[in-house]
């Protein structure tokens, strides 16, 4: 290991900054979904009417992520970023105080506010590229992800504290207000007017920068381990139900995420001397997964598998954003990583229902089958997309592009 790669990006003016400025804008838009699914569930008084709201709202968000992805590579990411974010605060609050006696509103609501959502990730792994080079990006897609992992712990989590110590509208409230603040000062942090480079190359049109040779089994791997990861989800409450105690899929949850952010860190210290194929990691994370299979019927011996599953998950991840990112020219970077959220997305509710019916079907261990088939049609996908290379200089379609 070595963590001088952490000390560079402590040291690489505007990193720190960047990503900070991004967790806490993240943060309130993840947070959003508990206080919202128990708004829709006091409103209609059933938690059916509370999946049709959630549904509504996350399909407007993977409608319009591509859209504002690829505005922001044309126009420049301060204005769609900070538009997108002001104009999502205003609805979530319209949300949090629409009466209860509206409640048959809230989907139209939910979906409107969904459509809003800021490209905060999207634009953020587009700046890494832009700021930083060589042997680092490695290990700022590594931060990232790790960084994302534990988001995606306390975002929930704070969310659920507000609805118990208050109530489902205050926690809509709060987190309109806070996403408002928080986005303005990313944005600000993003450069002012259209990314584009007349060095970076001509910009590709959306069939081009989909139907690539490389970027589409990335895309297609990526809603695969999106699907997985739903499926493994699924399956630690099926176990929970099992069991008898809903707080064991929270501890699976936390178990499986602690592995993730140890990995992550690990991975981002690694000298990188070798080449790097993605697949491999895939490869390995579909085995561990597959060891799931054998050891649910007792929930200590499921927590060593999970843990030992999620020491490959940040990894896994950030050597994905990271291929993405280099074999896409500089002038679509945003726009590739907003198809990439959607088609994670849909992968995600895809992979739950799914999960769903083959637990019903079959029986809890078959949702982590499920999960690890997943990792094995991702790999498959993978076989030829190049690996990452210790050098700085890649190739992307044609053009030699610094790493």
């Amino acid at each position: 290991m070595d963590l001088s790669a952490y000390r560079d990006l402590w040291k690489t003016r505007g990193v720190m900054a960047l990503l900070a400025s991004a967790l806490v804008a993240r943060l309130p838009v993840l947070a959003t979904m508990v206080p919202l699914s128990f708004l829709a569930k006091d409103a209609a008084g059933n938690f059916g009417w509370a999946g049709v709201v959630a549904g509504a709202y996350s399909v407007g968000t993977a409608v319009a992520s591509v859209v504002w992805s690829r505005m922001a590579d044309r126009k420049g990411a301060r204005k769609v970023v900070i538009g997108t974010g002001m104009a999502w605060g205003a609805s979530m609050a319209v949300v949090a105080l629409l009466p209860y006696s509206w409640y048959r509103l809230l989907p139209v609501a939910a979906a409107v506010a969904g459509v809003c959502v800021a490209p905060v990730t999207s634009a953020l792994r587009a700046n890494w590229p832009r700021i930083v080079h060589g042997s680092r990006l490695r290990a700022v897609y590594s931060l990232d992800a790790t960084a994302q992992e534990l988001l995606f712990v306390i975002g929930p989590m704070s969310g659920a504290v507000i609805v118990s110590f208050a109530s489902p509208r205050a926690g809509l409230l709060a987190c309109a207000v806070t996403a408002a603040a928080s986005i303005w000062w990313f944005g600000l942090s993003q450069q002012s007017g259209s990314h584009h480079d007349e060095n970076s190359g001509p910009r590709p049109t959306a069939r081009e920068l989909l139907f690539h040779p490389h970027r589409a089994p990335l895309l297609v791997a990526w809603a695969c381990l999106v699907m997985a990861f739903a499926a493994m989800s699924l399956g630690m409450v099926a176990v929970a139900d099992q069991h008898g105690n809903r707080l064991i899929a929270g501890v699976l949850e936390m178990v499986a995420a602690i592995g993730s952010v140890s990995g992550g860190v690990i991975n981002g210290a690694l000298p990188g001397r070798r080449n790097s194929y993605v697949w491999r990691r895939m490869l390995a994370l579909a085995v561990l997964v597959s060891g799931c299979v054998f050891v649910t019927s007792s929930v200590v011996a499921l927590a060593v598998m999970m843990f030992a599953a999620g020491c490959l998950i940040a990894p896994t991840i950030a050597a994905v954003y990271e291929r993405i990112g280099e074999l896409t020219p500089q002038s679509a970077h945003t726009e590739i990583f907003g198809w990439a959220q959607s088609g994670g997305m849909v992968g995600s509710a895809v992979g739950s229902a799914v999960a769903g019916a083959v637990v019903e079907a079959f029986g809890v261990r078959y949702a982590w089958v499920l999960a690890a088939g997943l990792g094995v049609l991702a790999t498959l996908s993978l076989l030829r997309v190049p690996p990452h290379r210790p050098s700085d200089i890649s190739v992307v379609d044609g053009t030699a592009v610094a790493a």
